[in-house]
């Protein structure tokens, strides 16, 4: 039977973020203000029986702040009794007056505090938990939780089998639309549940042994164009992100983008074998009484009671299923194998455009093709060198907990960039007689399917104009399940003269980054090979080229990222190429050329793999 699961978590947030200046009215902090408290739980308690009106279990992710607090601490208790509500901890919440006292800062983020102190704080909040309860927690959670984070909680405290453990896509985006002031930087990891490895927490794991013990979930589900395209806070199924996104009808208030957003997420059991997953992850501080995103408490407490309808009613159907956090873990591990991948064919439904998205996730890459850009791959993150990326103070990476990409369009240009230099992307060109088009102009639809161990996006077939040649060309690409492949299949449908043969160039332009600022790429090593040939370039900013005639394999080693990226195909009748760039562009390229006719189909992979 297929499934679409919810998950409604909320937290007793005794210190909201945002909250205390409101709250405040201008005064000088005091985050032990007793209206602060006061409204804070009151909140909590409308959220609470809003879910519950509606028929929804919710699980209560119990703050630090929130234990010392016996009023919170009853109406869990009270709730899980009454409602079946599942108390579990999460490790946002943690500023009071107590923490503050204890840590002697202000730091709120978990996994941006030193090794050293993470522990020291999850043995607080996990002992006061079992103070308050006489149990350990099944579920906790935080924006995001890093593999030592993760693995230290599953060690010390077993109990734990789930975990809010990223935002998705909370990156420089996110960080730009927040006037360059909120230090969470996390892109690059999934968009639905997975189980994350023991070495990093966005890559999920491949086998038993690289289980982190937990299954992970997203802190919200978002919009994977929207959110991809602009800053995710504003795209998501938590009522009031779409309020901050003023994506609402301010007459009528009311937001059918939400029911809409809710309903594609119901959608993906389409591609992922009857299971579709949504969650809200909701904290006290976004119903303040003081209003928030320009939205007046009214339209607050609207959105989050038609929200939750929304959600019951679907409920009564039959057509969902509210789990708690634990229930779900449970569930998932029934369901999922490790090497079974999320995908998600994703349109446009804020801008009511034709733009499609195919999202794939396994744990060897996360992907993204874009079928306004021809098939051209717009996203890929290499999850098959599982790389160990430690953060918090006393790491490389303080802040920045995003796993690094290959290719993306976002921060390193695509296709469309400036009158110099490349972008990231992998796609094809078409030469004919000196006249170049590259596909990532021809803008198209597609379709998914499924065959065995196969996931399929067949394009629909585009028209290419040459000066006096026409050719119709379709492009399919083929994600096979537990190989760390993407095989693409150019096939020439018709040409206006069938004799005429054109030049096919597929190509990978990479690096590798977390943002928009250019990585070291020296010492990148680029080869391209025949059966009996090896030509390779160390990388050094030369702007060098090298071609192999009958070059079947090009690769490139990046050791900075522990990455092994490969571009091959099984034909030996045309060429490889490797291609370095410079300080201007600061790029590498791996290609393959030949010649094709009417009829033929070429096929070409990628590959990701672990360097060492």
């Amino acid at each position: 039977m297929d499934k679409f699961i919810v998950n409604i978590i909320h937290r007793p947030e005794m210190v909201p973020e945002y909250a205390e200046k409101v709250t405040g009215h201008g005064k000088e902090e005091d985050i032990g203000r007793e209206a602060l408290l006061t409204e804070s739980l009151d909140i909590f308690k409308t959220q609470q029986a809003i879910a519950h009106k509606n028929g929804l279990k919710t699980t209560i992710q119990m703050t630090y702040a929130s234990l010392f607090n016996d009023e919170a601490v009853a109406l869990a208790k009270e709730d899980h009794e009454k409602y079946g509500d599942e108390i579990a901890l999460s490790l946002l919440g943690l500023p009071c007056e107590e923490f503050r006292e204890k840590y002697k800062t202000k730091d709120f983020c978990i996994w941006m505090f030193s090794m050293e102190d993470k522990k020291s704080i999850v043995d607080d909040v996990f002992g006061k938990f079992y103070d308050k309860f006489g149990f350990y927690p099944e579920s906790t959670g935080s924006y995001y939780m890093d593999a030592d984070l993760t693995n230290y909680i599953k060690e010390k405290y077993p109990s734990v089998k789930c975990a809010v453990a990223t935002c998705w896509e909370e990156g420089p985006k996110a960080y730009h639309t927040c006037n360059n002031s909120w230090y969470t930087l996390f892109d690059g990891g999934p968009w639905n549940p997975w189980i994350p490895s023991k070495q990093n927490t966005h890559a999920p794991a491949a086998n038993e042994s690289e289980d982190s013990g937990i299954v992970a979930i997203p802190h919200l589900s978002r919009d994977l164009i929207a959110c991809y395209d602009g800053n995710g806070s504003n795209f998501g199924t938590h009522p009031q992100n779409v309020l901050r996104g003023m994506i609402y009808d301010s007459k009528t208030w009311e937001y059918p983008y939400l029911y809409n957003l809710i309903d594609q997420y119901r959608s993906l059991e389409k591609y992922n074998n009857g299971y579709s997953y949504n969650m809200m992850f909701v904290g006290p501080g976004w119903m303040n009484k003081m209003g928030r995103w320009e939205a007046p408490y009214e339209l607050l407490l609207k959105s989050y009671e038609d929200g939750c309808a929304y959600y019951g009613e679907l409920k009564k159907e039959g057509k969902l299923v509210d789990m708690t956090m634990a229930e779900f873990a449970d569930y998932y591990r029934e369901k999922k194998t490790y090497t079974e991948p999320e995908c998600a064919l994703w349109r446009d439904i804020l801008y009511g455009s034709d733009k499609q998205l195919f999202w794939y996730c396994d744990p060897y890459m996360r992907a993204c093709v874009n079928m306004e850009q021809g098939g051209a791959i717009v996203d890929l993150r290499p999850y098959a060198s599982k790389l160990y990326w430690p953060v918090g103070i006393g790491t490389k990476h303080v802040q920045d907990a995003s796993y690094p990409f290959l290719i993306q369009e976002k921060y390193r240009a695509g296709y469309f960039t400036h009158y110099a230099g490349e972008g990231t992307i992998r796609s094809a060109k078409l030469t004919y007689n000196g006249e170049e088009v590259d596909l990532a102009l021809c803008r198209t639809t597609a379709s998914f399917s499924q065959e065995g161990d196969e996931r399929i996006v067949t394009l629909k077939p585009v028209d290419i104009e040459f000066y006096d040649l026409t050719v119709k060309l379709q492009t399919k690409v083929i994600f096979k399940e537990g190989e760390g492949t993407i095989r693409i299949e150019r096939e020439i449908l018709s040409m206006s003269n069938p004799n005429a043969k054109v030049e096919l160039n597929e190509y990978m332009v990479a690096c590798y980054g977390t943002t928009e600022y250019p990585e070291d790429m020296n010492g990148i090593k680029l080869t391209a090979s025949s059966d009996d040939l090896t030509k390779e370039i160390i990388y050094e900013y030369k702007c060098r080229e090298e071609i192999v005639d009958g070059g079947k394999n090009t690769e490139a080693v990046i050791d900075a990222i522990d990455t092994k990226v490969s571009l091959y195909t099984d034909s030996n009748d045309g060429v490889s190429y490797i291609r370095e760039g410079y300080a201007f562009s600061p790029m590498f390229t791996l290609g393959l050329k030949k010649n094709i006719k009417e009829g033929e189909v070429c096929k070409s992979w990628l590959k990701l793999e672990k360097a060492n």
